[in-house]
């Protein structure tokens, strides 16, 4: 929750600081950063559900995550720094070093991907929200002292960067005080039986379905521009502010359910339990926003958006709505349920087709709505009806002991 309250408070230090063009600019950067996270996120993912599979190869699971990482963060950056003149023109960057910025703070929040993944599987939460709470507030306060000595994209950009390496060293530091890193398993303990190529595909089959998410959630926006009026679009953009509240607003539930998805000792009584506790912070949210529609119109760009005001409430609803798919986005990664990505994509494809009949902000609203809550039901009766995974005994077998000195003695445990 702090990290993205700074989040949304670096957003308001840079609207301010810059000017409409370098604030565009800025904008589109964090927006292709939102993009290439989905491989983090993945990496976070799959380490968590990984670890808390496999409890006692914990240090060897741990290594061959962090190796998948470190891989992956160096071809993000090395591809990304390589490419930058294309991203430059591609975003309209005044700058190709800004595109060099974007590539270095996309390798570094991989490398925190990985490490949050081991933290949350071992269900450490206090390092963990230390990793989270330092990204945020570095990111906010090397953004401030960035504006300070030059309000443009390009050191905004940089202060993102050079934020990112925070969390990582936090992470890091975690890991080493427990003895995690470059450690190994005791001999005989429980071996992770995933090789390592099975790991990559966990990998990719993760970042696909969550940016099959991220697509579902983030293509209004660019749907509005495309198919309504300026003026609606703008309307509309401005309701999503709220959305996007509301949609992280519940995300620590997701964070701290994952685990015990994976573990399924409880069977679906966590899937329910978290999908309660998700709708009744948002209905709570909701209902705030109905109560107090001045100053929810605030939040979301003032007076002149005040055509939508009686409308907030759809899209804090909406934000709900989102929340709760997020969660079981997450529990069919955590019970390798593949066939839940494609239900993403075809949600996506249908709200596209169903939104060409909108020509108003209001219009293109109960679309996403009714769209959303139809996507909901849907993945909820799969995943909430799917078989559940076959959990493994996991059982300490130490080697044979055996004192060849004397032959009488027998093989001991």
């Amino acid at each position: 929750m702090i990290m993205n309250i700074t989040t949304y408070g670096l957003t308001l230090v840079a609207a301010r600081a810059l000017g409409p063009e370098d604030f565009g600019e800025f904008s589109a950067v964090l927006g292709a950063l939102i993009i290439l996270n989905v491989l983090s996120l993945g990496l976070q993912s799959t380490a968590a559900r990984r670890i808390a599979h496999h409890p006692g190869a914990q240090a060897e699971t741990t290594l061959q995550v962090l190796r998948v990482t470190l891989l992956c963060a160096v071809g993000v950056g090395a591809i990304g720094a390589a490419l930058a003149p294309l991203t430059a023109r591609v975003l309209e960057l005044q700058s190709p070093l800004t595109a060099v910025a974007l590539a270095i703070a996309a390798a570094l929040l991989t490398v925190m991907g990985g490490v949050a993944g081991v933290l949350q599987g071992e269900e450490r939460w206090l390092p963990l929200g230390l990793v989270y709470t330092s990204m945020g507030v570095s990111r906010l306060l090397v953004g401030i002292g960035a504006v300070l000595i030059a309000s443009t994209a390009l050191s905004l950009a940089a202060a993102v960067a050079a934020a990112a390496a925070v969390p990582v060293a936090v992470g890091f530091t975690a890991l080493r005080r427990t003895g995690t890193v470059g450690a190994r398993s005791p001999e005989g303990a429980e071996p992770d039986d995933l090789p390592e190529h099975s790991l990559w595909r966990e990998v990719a089959h993760n970042s696909h379905a969550l940016l099959a998410f991220f697509t579902l959630s983030n293509m209004d926006i660019v749907v509005a521009r495309s198919l309504i009026p300026d003026g609606e679009a703008g309307l509309y953009a401005a309701g999503l502010i709220l959305t996007k509240a509301v949609l992280f607003f519940p995300q620590f539930v997701v964070v701290v359910a994952f685990p015990k998805m994976v573990k399924r000792a409880a069977g679906r009584r966590t899937d329910i339990l978290g999908l309660s506790v998700v709708g009744l912070l948002g209905l709570c949210a909701t209902t705030l926003v109905a109560l107090a529609l001045p100053l929810a119109l605030e939040f979301v760009g003032g007076g002149q958006y005040h055509e939508i005001e009686r409308s907030l409430p759809l899209f804090a609803m909406v934000g709900t709505v989102l929340a709760m798919t997020q969660l079981l986005v997450y529990s069919a990664i955590a019970g390798r349920h593949p066939r839940a990505v494609w239900l993403l994509w075809a949600g996506a494809l249908a709200f596209l087709a169903l939104a060409t009949t909108a020509d108003t902000a209001l219009e293109l609203l109960h679309s996403k709505l009714a769209l959303d809550v139809g996507l909901l039901l849907v993945l909820a009766g799969y995943v909430l009806t799917a078989p559940k995974p076959e959990v493994e005994a996991h059982t300490y077998d130490p080697v044979l002991i055996e004192d060849t000195a004397s032959p009488e003695q027998p093989p001991v445990r």
